[in-house]
């Protein structure tokens, strides 16, 4: 017997919810790619991605998903030869440093582990160890859309300064773009990459990269610079065409402009990291109260302040979370995402890890009919929990919401 039937619910890091307005907006024709209206709604995108990453800066769209973002940062900010210095906490930093060695470039990682964020001393002392300057640009993600790690990337930039080095800072927002406070200018980042299918709301298949002057002026004609991945003619097209090299998205672009209305402009930024804040504590509290009764279940990553406010990797031990994640969705039509690079998928333990997105469109029903969910599998699965869990999560909910 299932009681799956009705509308699924999917809580996995990306894609997020697709909210119903940006689904109707995508469901038309193809519109004329020459002149009019469609011209005229690519223009008000820029200023609202701009306002979106916090920057007055460039920013340039990309038919791709996260991984063409990652490709197009790397083939602008470098040529082959050149070093990279990656801050790795978990798969995504790593994948991000493998992509930019398989274009040519030298890659340096500092490996953080898999439950806590980059260390500025650390970064520090590397750049103060390259004293011929070699290191082009320090990669980094702001959370890691595996371990669900967030790293200060103020005190990151800060670290940059102290050493008095040169290298450019960019940053990977494809898990937090549109959850987690982000001020790209305020925070001195030079190239910020993000995509279409976390926070904002719209299905995969756009990438974005915002660079600082800065970045244009050091980068984006080395050899590396395709015509396709080249960021400049597509921050400063004089034709409409040269913005995507081709053909535009056309579907995706309305999309996105229904997606950008409802977060820059009806909710704003504020309020956005704000339901962000406390739906995820609002998670972060049930598991606190399941773990008080089963030292197996627990978060990945344990301080607060270090955790990504769009998604929360944690552990039940082997095989509970792949039971859990079965039963939630087979019996009750809600999907958790899998503990992505914690274990290989061949090793038993890969069975005992999972994560729950709280990213997007989502609000205090989703997040707290999806932790009752767990809750029913939890109990019918017969794995040990504490009490409490949905008490403490309506009152993190309660509290958070406001008058």
């Amino acid at each position: 017997m299932t009681l799956a039937n009705g509308h699924p619910y999917l809580a996995i890091p990306g894609p997020s919810v697709i909210p119903d307005r940006v689904q109707r907006a995508m469901h038309r024709g193809s519109p004329n790619i020459y002149e009019g209206g469609l011209l005229e709604l690519v223009d008000s995108l820029w200023p609202d991605l701009r306002m979106l990453a916090g920057t007055t800066g460039h920013v340039a769209a990309y038919i791709a998903n996260g991984h063409g973002g990652w490709e197009a940062a790397n083939a602008n900010l470098f040529s082959r030869g050149d070093k990279a210095l990656v801050l790795a906490c978990g798969q995504f930093g790593h994948s991000w440093a493998n992509s930019a060695r398989e274009m040519g470039i030298e890659v340096e990682v500092l490996d953080f582990g898999k439950a806590s964020p980059a260390d500025p001393d650390r970064l520090e002392a590397a750049l103060r160890a390259d004293t011929q300057g070699r290191i082009k640009a320090v990669l980094t993600t702001h959370v890691d859309t595996a371990t669900t790690i967030r790293n200060d990337i103020p005190a990151l930039r800060r670290a940059i300064d102290a050493a008095g080095h040169s290298a450019l800072f960019a940053v990977d927002c494809i898990a937090s773009m549109g959850c987690d406070e982000f001020r790209m200018d305020d925070w001195g980042v030079d190239v910020t990459v993000a995509a279409s299918q976390k926070g904002l709301m719209t299905p995969p298949g756009m990438a974005f990269v915002w660079f600082s002057e800065s970045a244009r002026a050091r980068c984006g004609v080395g050899d590396l610079a395709t015509p396709y991945w080249r960021w400049g003619p597509r921050a400063e097209a004089e034709e409409f065409w040269q913005l995507w090299d081709g053909t535009a998205p056309t579907t995706h672009l309305y999309g996105l402009r229904e997606a950008l209305t409802m977060l820059v402009h009806e909710e704003g930024m504020a309020r956005v990291w704000h339901r962000h804040e406390v739906l995820a504590g609002a998670v972060w509290a049930a598991f606190d109260a399941w773990g008080a009764g089963n030292p197996a279940i627990a978060m990945n990553v344990g301080r607060p302040e270090w955790r990504g406010r769009s998604v929360t990797a944690a552990r039940l031990g082997a095989p509970d979370a792949t039971r859990l994640r079965q039963w939630c969705e087979q019996r009750a039509g809600v999907t958790l995402g899998i503990g992505l690079g914690m274990a290989a998928s061949t090793d038993p333990a890969y069975h005992g890890f999972l994560r729950v997105a709280h990213m997007g469109h989502v609000n205090a029903h989703m997040t707290l009919g999806a932790l009752a969910v767990m809750e029913a599998g939890l109990t019918a699965l017969g794995i040990a929990h504490g009490p409490g869990a949905l008490d403490a999560a309506a009152k993190i909910v309660a509290t958070g919401a406001g008058d």
